[in-house]
């Protein structure tokens, strides 16, 4: 019995391992892989390979696993990658599982950051902003600190060795779209970086080397529009263009690839590739793409129609579920702003409670020193009655003395009369003397008790303001303690509240033939009207523009690739993606092959 085969599976974002029979066929073994990831959405994808002679090759759904060509480790072991063969149109529109969504993304972005897919640099910052959304979701300023992005891996290096930027400026020019984004489901920043990304002009594009008959070397562009023939040194601006509706049936014979065109009048469209391998490879990309157009300008089948329908409820109660955590979130938010606000408050009402105190305590020590000064005049004024008091009674005696005196100087008078009379005189001097003490003395009492009086009269009004005062005082910090607790009884009361068409991959000498289905009434679109996610969105031009001209005064032009240059001329000529493939699709087929064969 054949010993089982190992195979690794390679997705974008995971690693799957398989043990699989000598009799397992590619459909076998894409079955398993797409079924052990949920996709149903199989008819874009397919399994990668590089065969023994390192070119890239993709495994046949009808053949056996184990007889195609592919390269085995050292051990044994075959690789392979899950990848996205063919492209939608309109990712809104087509893509409705959200794991197709996720592989499209992270294929895309990984196309994007190596420079498969030419990006400007500002379409690469917009995109970053929604890389950065789909993994970390809304911008949170207290998480998403300074130097939380790693630039290098969201931008591409062209983009960043063209400007001279640090990490922080490009961060902040990332997190000012970044911000805008809030309330964004992380699918949703998927799916915008994908129609953003499927305007860029080598999205989705498969090119091929080819000669017309003048053996001009040329690019063949298959993508899910159409065909597009480019310059050799230009993939960003194709010169002709022919869409899968114009196309009737594809065939080559070796080398020689014709398509023959609806238009009976017109030529075929002939050219030549270098190696057998490569037609077959075109010819699978082609017919897997026209059939993918047609089937979009059809009716949807009951699979699409269960698919948009589960889609659309999964989106649904996703969206719910957010709007109920964005809801509890809200109500804990608010719940905190009260409590913080209570607590504000009640620190304020305690600040104002202790200024109150010191206002108190203040005017307690003014009342204190007042009545201490009261005192003070109350006890100098007595102090200065009993001196006034003492000095009468001085007078008295002095009076009672003199009295003595006189009687002498009377008893004496008889014995020297000009004694006596001489006497007598100073007696009246000093009886004159003292009955002027006497008088101040009286009026020195008198003035004492006013003072005595008036002292005691403001001992009283000093009690009787100081009393008013501390009532006042009482009042209001008794209003204070009231409002303060009607705040926090407030406060306390809130609730917070595919089939694959892929033929042989040998270099022998082969012929294949491809007729379309495709009748024209099932064009139920026109491509012609399509515009560009940028040229729908007013703001979104604007913003471009806008950064576009800040990167050009940090850009060092020296490091220009020739793609930016190419970029640029398109730029300056008015140029873009959608209009451009409508100039080149302009005239009849018998035009444009003709213009082919003279390039």
């Amino acid at each position: 019995m054949p010993k089982p085969l190992t195979i690794r599976v390679l997705t974008v974002d995971s690693e799957l391992e398989f043990s699989i029979q000598a009799t397992t066929t590619g459909k076998n073994l894409f079955d398993q892989v797409t079924k052990s990831i949920g996709l149903r959405e199989v008819w874009f994808f397919g399994l990668q390979y590089r065969d023994t002679k390192d070119y890239v090759g993709w495994v046949k759904m009808d053949k056996k696993v184990a007889t195609q060509d592919i390269k085995k480790d050292k051990d044994g072991i075959v690789t392979l990658e899950l990848r996205a063969k063919f492209f939608p149109e309109e990712v809104g529109e087509e893509l409705v599982q959200e794991v197709t969504q996720r592989l499209f993304y992270l294929q895309v972005r990984e196309y994007i950051l190596k420079e498969e897919i030419y990006c400007p640099p500002e379409t690469a910052v917009l995109l970053a902003s929604y890389a950065v959304h789909a993994k970390f979701g809304d911008y949170d300023r207290a998480v998403h600190s300074t130097g939380f992005l790693a630039i290098d891996k969201i931008l591409p290096k062209r983009v960043l060795d063209q400007h001279h930027l640090d990490s922080v400026e490009w961060e902040t020019r990332i997190v000012s779209w970044y911000s805008e984004h809030r309330g964004m489901l992380k699918e949703d920043a998927m799916l915008e970086y994908l129609k953003i990304s499927q305007d860029l002009e080598m999205y989705g594009v498969n090119y091929f080397d080819i000669k017309n008959k003048k053996g001009s070397d040329l690019h063949l562009g298959v993508d899910a529009l159409g065909l597009n023939v480019y310059g050799n040194s230009d993939k960003l601006t194709p010169k002709i263009g022919f869409p899968w509706s114009e196309i009737k049936n594809i065939s080559f014979n070796d080398k020689k690839f014709v398509i023959k065109p609806i238009d009976k009048k017109a030529p075929d469209f002939i050219f030549y590739s270098p190696r057998l391998k490569i037609n077959k490879r075109i010819l699978s990309l082609c017919i897997g793409n026209h059939e993918l157009y047609i089937r979009r300008r059809s009716k949807d089948n009951a699979e699409i129609l269960q698919m948009k329908a589960t889609a659309k409820e999964d989106k649904l109660a996703k969206q719910l579920e957010r709007q109920r955590f964005a809801q509890e979130k809200q109500m804990r938010e608010e719940s905190e702003r009260l409590r913080l606000q209570a607590e504000q408050m009640r620190v304020e009402s305690e600040r104002q409670q202790v200024e109150m105190a010191d206002r108190l305590a203040k005017l307690e020590a003014e009342s204190i020193a007042k009545l201490e000064k009261l005192e003070r005049d109350a006890k100098n004024a007595a102090d200065a009655l009993q001196r006034a008091d003492e000095a009468r009674k001085r007078a008295e005696a002095e009076n009672a003395q003199l009295d003595a005196k006189n009687a002498e100087a009377k008893a004496a008078a008889a014995a020297a009369t000009e004694e006596a009379r001489r006497q007598a005189d100073a007696a009246a001097e000093a009886a004159k003397a003292q009955a002027q003490a006497a008088a101040d003395a009286k009026a020195a009492q008198q003035a004492a008790q006013e003072a005595v009086k008036a002292a005691a009269e403001a001992a009283a009004a000093a009690k009787a303001t100081a009393a008013a005062q501390q009532a006042q005082v009482e009042q209001a910090a008794k209003a204070q303690a009231e409002q303060a607790a009607s705040v926090q009884a407030g406060h306390a009361g809130q609730a917070p509240g595919v089939q694959d068409f892929d033929g042989g991959e040998g270099d022998s000498a082969a012929k294949e033939l491809y007729s379309s289905t495709l009748d024209a009434s099932q064009l139920a679109k026109d491509d012609n009207d399509r515009l560009s996610l940028a040229e729908k969105n007013r703001k979104m031009q604007e913003q471009l523009k806008k950064l576009g001209s800040q990167l050009a005064g940090a850009k060092d032009s020296s490091k220009l690739t020739k793609a930016d240059l190419l970029y640029q001329e398109n730029q300056k000529a008015g140029r873009e993606k959608y209009k451009t493939l409508r100039q080149i699709r302009s005239g009849n087929t018998r035009s444009r092959v003709d213009e082919f064969e003279n390039m």
